[in-house]
C-alpha cells in the first residue's frame, strides 16, 4: 500500500492555497475557511516548504500567487474538484443512483446563449441531480480552456484549433464545424467596400488563412468587446462584419447576412475537459446532451424571417 510522505500536501492543505488566491490575502483566506491568520500563514509555509517553492508574493496589499503558486493553485482545484466528484459517484454507484451533484460549465457568449440552452433542458430532464452551473468567459486568449486547465470549470464550450496548443491534462473533441458570413446593414450595393468592425475571438487556423487571403478586407476602424456589439453597431450602418453562426442566430432583422461561399472560412467548436474527468458521470451526461442537440450542419440565418440572404 502506497504510504503519503512529508512532501504530500493535504486537501486542507490545498483548500488554503485556493481560498489565498481566491481571496487575495491570508485574513480574508482565514474568514472564508473559519480559521486564524496565523493558521493559514503557517499551511501556506508548510506547503511551500513541501513543494519548495515559493507560493505567494506577500505584501500590503494582500498575497498574489507567484507563477509557481498559479500551477499550484490550478492543480489544487483540479485535485480538490476530483475529490469531490470521486465522493458523489461512489455514493451514486453505491446507491445505482443516477449522475448528480455540481456540474461547472465554462463557454463564450454565443454558444452560452444558443447552444447551451436545449442540451440544459434535456440535462435536467434526464438527471435532475446534476446542478449545472455557467461561466461566461470571453473566447480570447486562453479563453474557455484556460478556466478548465485552471479548475475553475469541468468543461468548456470552446474554439477548436488555434494557435496554442491544449494546455497539458486537457482532451478535447470537436462538436461541429461553424461557417462565418458577412453582415452588413441592408440594401447596400457594395458591402464588401464598407469599413471593417471587429471583436477580438480565437478563431481556427483555417480562419486566419482565409482572412489574410482576402486583400479586399480593411484594418478595423471599429472593435468592439463582444459579437453582440458588432452586431448593434453593423445594424446602425457603421460598417461591415464577418461574423460566425452562432453570434448571427441573434442578429437582429435590421442586418442582412451575406454567404461566404464553399471556401468561405470555418471555425470548430467542441469541448474540452480534464483527463481525469473526461469519464465522469456528470462530464459525459452533458457532451451526450450536446452532440444530441448540436446542429449536424449549421447554418446561417438567411433563412429565418426578418432576415434576407444574400450572395457577394
Amino acid at each position: 500500500m502506497a504510504r503519503t510522505t512529508d512532501s504530500d500536501l493535504a486537501p486542507h492543505e490545498l483548500r488554503v492555497l485556493v481560498a489565498v488566491a481566491d481571496t487575495g490575502g491570508f485574513s480574508a483566506a482565514a474568514g472564508t475557511l473559519g480559521l486564524t491568520q496565523s493558521a493559514v500563514s503557517h499551511s501556506v509555509r508548510g506547503s511551500e516548504r513541501k513543494v519548495g517553492a515559493v507560493l505567494f508574493e506577500r505584501g500590503r496589499a494582500g498575497a498574489r500567487p507567484t507563477p509557481a503558486g498559479e500551477k499550484a493553485v490550478a492543480h489544487a482545484r483540479r485535485i480538490l474538484r476530483l475529490l469531490d466528484v470521486l465522493t458523489a459517484e461512489t455514493r451514486g454507484a453505491a446507491r445505482s443512483e443516477a449522475a448528480e451533484g455540481p456540474l461547472r460549465i465554462t463557454a463564450f457568449r454565443s454558444a452560452a446563449l444558443h447552444l447551451l440552452p436545449p442540451a440544459l433542458q434535456r440535462l435536467r430532464a434526464r438527471h435532475p441531480g446534476i446542478e449545472p452551473r455557467v461561466r461566461i468567459v470571453r473566447e480570447v486568449g486562453r479563453g474557455t480552456a484556460g478556466e478548465v486547465a485552471d479548475g475553475k470549470a469541468d468543461i468548456a464550450i470552446a474554439t477548436l484549433g488555434g494557435s496554442a496548443p491544449l494546455p497539458p491534462g486537457l482532451v478535447a473533441s470537436g462538436l461541429f464545424e461553424e461557417p462565418y458570413a458577412l453582415v452588413h446593414a441592408p440594401g447596400h450595393a457594395a458591402p464588401r467596400s464598407l469599413p471593417l468592425v471587429d471583436w477580438a475571438e480565437n478563431c481556427g487556423s483555417h480562419t486566419r488563412g482565409w482572412w489574410a487571403a482576402q486583400d479586399w478586407i480593411p484594418q478595423a476602424t471599429v472593435e468592439a468587446e463582444d459579437d453582440g456589439a458588432v452586431l448593434s453597431l453593423v445594424s446602425a450602418g457603421h460598417g461591415m462584419a464577418i461574423m460566425p453562426a452562432l453570434s448571427l442566430a441573434g442578429a437582429p432583422a435590421s442586418v442582412d447576412v451575406a454567404d461566404l461561399g464553399p471556401d468561405g472560412p470555418t471555425r470548430q467548436v467542441g469541448y474540452v475537459t480534464t483527463v481525469e474527468l473526461a469519464g465522469s458521470t456528470v462530464v459525459r451526461a452533458l457532451v451526450r446532451e450536446l452532440r444530441a442537440t448540436v446542429p449536424r450542419g449549421v447554418s446561417l440565418p438567411g433563412g429565418e424571417a426578418g432576415h434576407r440572404r444574400t450572395k457577394l
